[in-house]
């Protein structure tokens, strides 16, 4: 266990779950389901069980130091890894791969975001430890795929090879990675029983990430390779915020994933969700008669069906007549969408940067 390393990404903004999430305050960093405790809090606390409390980083922008500190008080300054600019997930990787490694060379990674929900924490730990055992043994980059319940446009998908199968804990061979398709494509990815949900939690070892980067991301493997010299001492800062001037924008599924021929999946249901969009939070909360869920909210309901709202507590809203709706009324912001056009709602938010200005986002 003492080789076991969590890399946990909470640098993203979440505009698809705006206007609660914002720039200044990012839905990892919010309650968004009402527990008491922040989605960074809890993915924090899920790692626990994995590996020791001192080899869990969390990589995030610069911006949101103070927050980390904040919500995960007992953390180490040099657990936290400032990243001076957002250039995907490929970067953030890379830098928290090196920094570990000069650290700890035989370091087993577990990569996650901070702002899924797992709802049963016993099978996540299960697998992810079925998972690690996999990677401390084995020269493969492997990845959590998660058995589709439904043809969702929203999720990546991964394509397993033949002579496998979506039992739980089964490790196989990828032979696809596909992008959000289109539900004719869900159809028929849900129909063929051949595909999983890309849950964008990776596991590897450090020498075959470093491996992996040098092959197919060469120029940014030199760059993080660079830095040895200087990880974990006070010259680190000034050289990731060179390095970032430098770096690709590119994820790590598009840059490595997609690219390695050593890459694994490992299929598992733990009650998964990326929490993506609202229309993925009404899924995880309890619904009234009329199936609207409702959080932190005040209202009165009338003929109003299936919608998610959330209000607040201290203003009265009254609603009538809304059947599958999103309403969210924030100090600055009221947003009301159909929830069938969540998709757009990013594109959205660069319109009312751009019209008026990015006080509201």
């Amino acid at each position: 266990m003492k080789n076991n390393y969590c890399i946990i990404m909470a640098g993203g903004i979440g505009s698809r779950f705006w206007p609660m999430s914002r720039n200044h305050n990012p839905k990892q960093f919010l309650d968004i389901l009402g527990t008491g405790k922040t989605l960074i809090r809890q993915t924090y606390e899920r790692f626990l069980n994995i590996c020791p409390q001192e080899n869990i980083y969390i990589v995030t922008n610069d911006h949101y130091i103070s927050l980390v500190k904040e919500q995960i008080p007992e953390i180490g300054d040099n657990q936290i890894l400032a990243e001076p600019q957002r250039r995907n997930t490929a970067p953030c990787i890379a830098y928290a791969v090196f920094k570990i490694a000069c650290i700890n060379p035989n370091a087993n990674m577990v990569v996650a975001p901070s702002d899924h929900v797992i709802t049963d924490e016993k099978r996540f730990q299960q697998a992810i430890m079925k998972g690690l055992d996999f990677t401390s043994t084995n020269d493969g980059l492997l990845t959590i795929g998660i058995k589709p319940s439904r043809p969702d446009t929203g999720y990546g998908y991964i394509q397993f090879k033949e002579n496998s199968s979506v039992e739980d804990f089964r490790i196989s061979e990828v032979k696809t990675f596909t992008e959000k398709p289109n539900l004719e494509m869900a159809k028929f990815f849900l129909k063929s029983g051949e595909f999983l949900w890309n849950a964008g939690i990776f596991l590897w070892n450090a020498r075959s990430i470093k491996k992996g980067f040098e092959m197919h991301l060469p120029e940014m493997y030199n760059l993080f390779n660079s830095g040895n010299e200087v990880y974990n001492t006070p010259g680190e800062d000034e050289f990731i915020r060179r390095a970032y001037t430098h770096c690709t924008n590119i994820s790590i599924d598009y840059g490595v994933m997609e690219k390695a021929k050593n890459v694994f999946v490992l299929s598992a249901e733990f009650g998964w969700s990326d929490l993506g969009t609202w229309k993925s939070l009404y899924e995880h909360l309890p619904h009234d008669e009329q199936g609207n869920a409702m959080t932190a909210a005040n209202v009165m309901l009338d003929h109003t069906y299936n919608c998610i709202i959330n209000t607040g507590k201290e203003k009265l809203a009254v609603i009538q007549g809304l059947e599958n709706f999103i309403v969210v009324d924030t100090e600055q912001v009221l947003f009301i969408c159909p929830k069938d056009d969540e998709q757009k709602v990013r594109n959205l938010v660069n319109d009312v940067k751009i019209k008026k200005g990015e006080k509201y986002t």
